[in-house]
């Protein structure tokens, strides 16, 4: 009873401080008040000692938003754009090959992370996924956690300054309609297309399901013509408002000796990745196949869902960052697990061969 009034009080003080954070933003009229506002606040809260908590459920169903929005927007005329993509996207795998060879060097060699570690952290997945991975093949899941905590707090931060300054981009664009605004009738297709698309993808184990399946779903919907908009404003704002509180949340309970060594090294990284991300973009945008915006969009190394928001509120090519975004999750949560258990079964100078790592469940029997 004790740690049910514990976890629910921690849940309540981080709603709490996480809509301070939007009221504040909002007031001082700064860019995305409702996933900057909250994802600041918690982090300050965070680092300050303070126990904060997400209620899980939540800030899944907030992630099944973004998946119809991004399910709404593949409609036929971008379905029938998708070989026009092709050769842009096809610059995806070696993308990532190219983030391999340099990230995984860089934090086993660099950084003295262990190989496992190593090779998860430079990995530009999700969080979730890539934290899950990490910890069944034997890594340091508070190092993965960090890392890549990093990896989307920065990314999240900076990309509005570079659209804004560089590319002279507004973020003025509306998020979506009103709900009042929209058929009924939509409303509660997409409202199904995000339940039983999410519970759908669960139950067949597939990663990112609460993102994944709805966008499944709404595609589906989009393409039958059952659904011709986004979800509603205050949905999008909903899902901004619980994914900024989780980014923050992420850093709870830090240290200064992580602080130094995790989170200074997915700083790091992020310069890192960002060099690559504007050679890759640049690539693109001056072979014609595509213009500035989604070309730095579709390669920005964040989460799905955080350049989902900002491709929405910058007006680019949904369809085309999110494909993009698509490609670059799928190739690294079905291949990161083979080209890891190659990379740690490999034949060393003797001839044997390197065991994998003990997994975690492994080491507590001891």
């Amino acid at each position: 009873m004790t740690f049910q009034s514990s976890h629910w009080q921690q849940c309540l003080t981080t709603l709490l401080i996480a809509a301070a954070g939007a009221a504040v933003f909002r007031y001082l009229d700064f860019p995305l008040p409702f996933l900057f506002g909250p994802m600041f606040a918690s982090l300050v809260a965070a680092l300050a000692g303070v126990r904060l908590r997400t209620v899980a459920p939540v800030s899944k169903a907030a992630r099944t938003v973004l998946g119809v929005a991004v399910g709404a927007s593949i409609t036929p005329a971008v379905f029938m754009q998708l070989p026009n993509m092709a050769l842009s996207v096809a610059l995806v795998p070696l993308y990532l090959l190219v983030i391999a060879g340099i990230g995984v060097p860089f934090f086993h060699k660099v950084c003295g992370l262990d190989r496992v570690t190593a090779y998860y952290s430079a990995m530009p997945g999700g969080l979730q996924d890539m934290v899950l991975f990490g910890e069944e093949a034997g890594g340091d899941v508070r190092a993965l956690s960090l890392i890549h905590a990093t990896r989307v707090l920065l990314i999240v931060s900076l990309a509005p300054l570079i659209l804004t300054g560089i590319m002279e981009a507004s973020l003025a664009n509306p998020v979506g309609a009103r709900a009042a605004t929209l058929p009924w009738q939509e409303l509660l297709i997409m409202a199904a297309a995000a339940l039983f698309g999410w519970k759908l993808a669960e139950r067949a184990g597939m990663f990112g399901a609460a993102i994944i399946g709805p966008l499944i779903a709404a595609a589906a919907c989009s393409l039958a013509g059952l659904i011709h908009s986004r979800p509603p404003a205050e949905a999008i704002l909903f899902a901004q408002f619980f994914i900024g509180t989780g980014i923050g949340v992420g850093y709870v309970g830090v240290t200064l000796r992580e602080l130094r060594n995790y989170v200074a090294t997915g700083v790091l990284y992020v310069v890192l990745l960002a060099i690559l991300a504007v050679i890759f973009s640049e690539i693109v945008v001056l072979s014609g196949l595509a213009e500035p915006l989604e070309g730095f969009l579709a390669f920005a190394p964040g989460g799905q869902a955080e350049m989902t928001v900002l491709a929405i509120i910058a007006g680019a090519d949904l369809g085309y960052v999110v494909v993009h975004h698509l490609t670059r999750l799928v190739l690294v949560i079905l291949c990161a697990p083979v080209f890891a258990g190659y990379l740690f079964t490999q034949k060393n100078g003797s001839g044997s061969t390197v065991a994998p790592p003990e997994k975690p469940e492994d080491r507590r029997q001891d």
